[in-house]
């Protein structure tokens, strides 16, 4: 529609990426079909399923006719930006947001067309509050599958969610991975699908540069991120922390040395959440250290250095190859240049990192102090 098209280049699109080339003629085609892709941050999903859901809105029925889901508040957050940014010509279209906290009155009902939010909220919405009537629902999409399985009660909830629409309703559902407990979820989810695989977007690690840095401990890992602190804050920076304790203890360590920075944990509050990663944003801090809470989804165009303090390992200890992809994808976004520092201070992190090396068979070099030019070159 031309008020949607006017939208899509007022947001900087001219020509489709990979994904959205692949994706938009199936979502887009009459009458409506399904899909299942798998494609990771950075490629360009979320305005692909954000077209698709604007597309089949009759903006006339006050009523919601598309619903999103996400794993996190965070995500939830940013795929509603993008909705807006899209819609932007498009003033009779509405956008709620079905996450904890947001309350509403018992027996209401919504008028926004759009309703984006976390399983658990976005279930009770439907069932027991019935603020939206789940038979009236025209597109479905389920956005980042594989973090949703991963925590307790998400698949469930979706699973039940899903049972309540209509047969004709449109199922879109986007992974970053497809292992087996994600197809399996997927193929419950999404009936007779047009299934998109995208090749491991090595293309993301091209632009990136990578290092890691040899320490003996913690406070010599400490030591060794003061040392590079300089180099790196020229630009934005995101230190990624193994547990919240690891997190806030960073943080509150660079702060006594007087670096700013902002902290990023699980267990904050909604709200402050969003008040730091928009602070984050706009530049206020120029470091956000956090745990993995944040490594998929957070796009902030300024972030050109990603540090892992920790080395992301699974919960039995074993590299977690895509949480690595996805931590230090947060830089080098849409092809410009970035830079990975990973701290190493055991025999077995390096073992780790050795892993990591073969699993995407690219060459992690040493940092030296030498290096710390060639940093501020791709910082600037």
């Amino acid at each position: 529609k031309p008020q949607l098209l006017q939208g899509v280049y007022a947001m900087g699109f001219n020509r489709p990426s990979k994904i959205q080339e692949n994706a938009l003629p199936m979502m887009l085609a009459e009458p409506p079909q399904n899909l299942i892709a798998q494609s990771q941050s950075g490629t360009g999903k979320t305005a692909a399923f954000v077209l698709a859901m604007l597309s089949r809105v009759e903006p006339g029925n006050k009523y919601p006719q598309c619903l999103c889901l996400s794993p996190t508040y965070e995500l939830a957050l940013q795929t509603g930006k993008v909705i807006e940014q899209m819609g932007k010509f498009y003033p009779e279209l509405k956008l709620a947001y079905a996450v904890r906290g947001n309350k509403l009155e018992r027996g209401q009902k919504i008028s926004e067309q759009i309703v984006i939010g976390t399983p658990g909220t976005v279930l009770d919405w439907c069932s027991k509050l019935k603020f939206i009537d789940p038979k009236k629902i025209k597109v479905f999409v389920l956005d980042e599958a594989d973090v949703m399985i991963a925590t307790q009660g998400h698949q469930d909830q979706s699973i039940r969610i899903q049972r309540m629409l209509p047969r004709d309703c449109q199922m879109l559902l986007f992974s970053a991975t497809f292992e087996d407990s994600v197809w399996k979820f997927a193929q419950k989810v999404v009936p007779d699908p047009n299934i998109i695989k995208l090749k491991r977007e090595e293309e993301t690690l091209d632009t990136i540069k990578q290092y890691y840095v040899l320490c003996n401990n913690r406070d010599e890992k400490f030591q060794a991120l003061c040392n590079i602190y300089g180099a790196i804050t020229i630009a934005q920076a995101m230190i990624f922390c193994h547990t919240r304790k690891t997190a806030g203890w960073l943080a509150a360590e660079l702060s006594k040395e007087g670096h700013q920075v902002a902290l990023l944990s699980g267990e904050m509050m909604v709200e402050q959440r969003a008040a730091v990663i928009e602070r984050f944003r706009e530049g206020k801090e120029k470091v956000l250290v956090t745990t993995n809470v944040c490594a998929r989804g957070i796009d902030v165009e300024q972030v050109s250095v990603v540090i892992n303090f920790d080395l992301p390992v699974d919960k039995d200890g074993n590299p977690d190859n895509e949480t690595y992809l996805h931590r230090i994808g947060r830089t080098g976004r849409f092809g410009k240049r970035g830079l990975a520092i990973n701290m190493v201070d055991s025999k077995h992190s390096m073992n780790i990192l050795n892993r990591i090396q073969e699993h995407f068979n690219k060459k992690i070099n040493k940092l030296d102090t030498d290096d710390l030019d060639e940093i501020e070159k791709i910082t600037n």
